[in-house]
């Protein structure tokens, strides 16, 4: 038969088996993506958050934090919850006391509301125990985000997602060596936070100045700033202020300016004002744990664990979302992430 007449298969046809072989990556790639969904690739309505629905069931999940209302960090952490809700057809709700009492009782809140599962964070995990405990005798999966990596197993929970505050307070403290600095003054925002006392006690480990704690009421700012100022001017000898917030690293640069210290300044957490500091110079380097992602992965994992039985970590162990530092020679890497904020 002249070639010319032969029939022709269409064009970009494949063999059936090869033509089945990438309809099935291409899903997987879809689905990772999560571009598209298994059933019929509805869209959420959560805007650019989300570029697809899952087919699974809907679920109700709560996060109950001791974030501080209108802190910059929980804003991170409660978009990036929001972000993985919408994807995961997750009916979110987001809860926060910065009470130890307070966010024992909203948990309870969501027990109460027969909740799918539930995302925690443990700052004063003594006060939290007999709530989770309520919450694992009632059948709801519980896992925990940015505090409480000490506690997290004991208490039964699933997963954790996070950093691990001794291990990045030490890795702060070996920086601090590096750059040659000679003493301190690690402030601790609020009292009885194990994060907090955790970082700070880390540094302490590992850096071979001096390191004195100072203790401010963080729900005032211009309090914390008087009291950072009062101590610079005490003590000239002071050369590195750390503090355990974004904000009251911004807060600290006033401190400085207003003692006249020639004290650097740096800083566990980064938003995007923070971002501009350590561009501008004003902030020496930042710690970032990544809250937009431990607020997503908690949420996501409930979505995992309730559709198709997933642990992170196997449930043995955490999964560390920092330490990441940002300095002045990477900060750009991020810049254009902390303005669109994610970061």
């Amino acid at each position: 038969m002249n070639a010319s007449l032969r029939p022709h298969a269409p064009r970009n046809s494949a063999p059936p088996a090869r033509a089945a072989a990438l309809a099935a990556g291409a899903l997987a790639v879809c689905l990772l993506a999560a571009g598209c969904s298994a059933s019929d690739g509805s869209r959420s309505g959560a805007g650019t958050e989300a570029a697809g629905r899952a087919g699974t069931p809907r679920i109700k999940v709560a996060m109950v934090t001791h974030g501080v209302r209108g802190d910059a960090f929980w804003d991170l952490v409660r978009k990036g919850a929001r972000t993985a809700a919408a994807k995961d057809n997750i009916e979110l709700t987001y809860v926060s006391d910065a009470t130890g009492a307070g966010q024992a009782e909203l948990l309870r809140d969501a027990v109460r509301d027969r909740v799918d599962g539930i995302a925690v964070t443990l700052a004063k995990p003594e006060a939290m125990k007999g709530a989770v405990a309520d919450a694992r005798a009632a059948g709801i999966p519980v896992v925990g985000l940015n505090s409480g990596i000490d506690d997290w197993r004991s208490y039964g929970l699933l997963e954790y997602f996070g950093q691990d505050e001794s291990l990045t307070g030490r890795a702060l403290g070996d920086k601090l060596d590096a750059l040659h600095a000679q003493h301190a003054l690690c402030v601790i925002h609020e009292q009885g936070n194990v994060s907090l006392e955790a970082r700070c006690a880390g540094v302490k480990k590992t850096f071979g100045g001096r390191t004195e704690m100072l203790y401010v009421d963080g729900a005032d700012a211009k309090a914390v700033t008087a009291s950072v100022t009062a101590r610079l001017r005490q003590d000239p000898s002071i050369d590195e202020v750390v503090t355990n917030g974004a904000e009251f690293g911004l807060e600290a640069v006033k401190s400085v300016k207003s003692a006249g210290s020639k004290a650097r300044i740096a800083t566990f957490d980064l938003n995007k004002n923070v971002v501009k500091a350590v561009q501008r110079g004003d902030v020496q380097f930042a710690v970032d744990q990544q809250p937009y992602l431990q607020g997503y992965l908690a949420v996501d994992s409930l979505w995992l664990y309730r559709s198709n039985g997933n642990l992170s970590g196997g449930g043995e162990a955490p999964v560390l979302t920092g330490p990441a530092f940002v300095t002045k020679e990477n900060v750009a890497e991020v810049a254009k992430y902390a303005a669109g904020g994610t970061r």
